[in-house]
């Protein structure tokens, strides 16, 4: 494997490709987070169970928007990422492993497409379509951000400004603070979804030209 100072990433700026607000977000709630952490280590309960405990309040999360209870959708939304952001922390208390990263990442993936399939759910008439066109627009985020990691590893390369994650986290404009926030924008103005959805596609395009860009770049 190539080392870091020797890539094209390293040489060319892949570093210098910022994350947007996750960074801040997470330096926010790092030392709360972490002593949480602490505790439910102590308690013996694994990070794996902490995901799926996530996970599962994400999903609820899609049922209750999809029932139209928007406000208590948005507060299962938060309630499942404060868990997801738990999950890695509680890894960090003792051995993170891979199948644990994996099931992560899988699981939140499933998670962020099952809201914007949630408001089709409850409006189809009004909420199909700009749905549909954000989840077009999540897979092009996500299959570039996980091609880009597949080969990052191959290469060797670490993210600095993930350095605790399981794969190369590169990043955008769209993120999981600015698509948590969005969501958060469609509880609150359920009226407003469709709006909301074409505007977050927008800015989805932009990061997905953006790391194609870099991606390009860093592995030519």
């Amino acid at each position: 494997m190539r080392a870091l100072a020797r890539t094209p990433c390293a040489t060319m700026g892949c570093h210098v490709h910022r994350p947007m607000l996750d960074v801040y977000a997470t330096a926010l709630i790092r030392r709360p987070v972490t002593a949480a952490a602490r505790q439910l280590a102590r308690w013996g309960i694994s990070a794996n169970s902490v995901t799926l405990a996530g996970f599962a309040l994400g999903m609820f999360a899609a049922f209750l928007i999809a029932k139209e209870r928007y406000l208590a959708g948005v507060l299962a939304i938060f309630s499942s990422r404060l868990l997801d952001a738990l999950d890695g922390a509680v890894a960090r208390q003792g051995q993170p492993t891979d199948a644990g990263g994996f099931l992560d990442i899988a699981l939140d993936f499933l998670f962020y497409a099952s809201i914007p399939l949630a408001f089709a759910l409850a409006d189809p008439t009004r909420n199909a379509l700009p749905a549909a066109v954000l989840l077009a627009a999540f897979m092009g985020t996500s299959s570039s951000f996980l091609a880009f990691a597949a080969l990052a590893a191959k290469r060797g390369l670490n993210s600095t400004a993930y350095p605790d994650k399981s794969i190369y986290f590169l990043g955008g404009l769209t993120e999981a603070t600015e698509t948590l926030a969005c969501f958060a924008a469609m509880c609150l103005w359920p009226q407003h979804f469709a709006a909301l959805a074409y505007g977050f596609a927008s800015l989805c395009a932009i990061t997905i030209a953006t790391r194609l860009w870099w991606g390009w770049r860093a592995l030519s």
